[in-house]
């Protein structure tokens, strides 16, 4: 793709574009603040989950290098 096609291809998607009102931007906001939330805990499961497993299995401290700390 030339830089000239390229050029013409987002003028054109440009001329296409139009500004959001604000019910469309609040529902976008929703949306990203419970996909926000959705990450989140599914972040915050995998280390609860992951705490319980090295709990019952006795491991403390655990850190990348493998060295325990006093």
């Amino acid at each position: 793709m030339g830089l000239g096609k390229a050029l013409s291809s987002t003028y054109r998607t440009l001329k296409l574009a139009r500004k959001s009102d604000r019910e469309e931007f609040m529902l976008y906001v929703k949306l990203v603040f419970i996909g926000f939330g959705i990450v989140g805990g599914l972040g915050f499961l995998i280390y609860f989950v992951a705490s319980m497993l090295m709990l019952v299995a006795g491991i403390q401290n655990a850190n990348p290098t493998g060295q325990t700390t006093p």
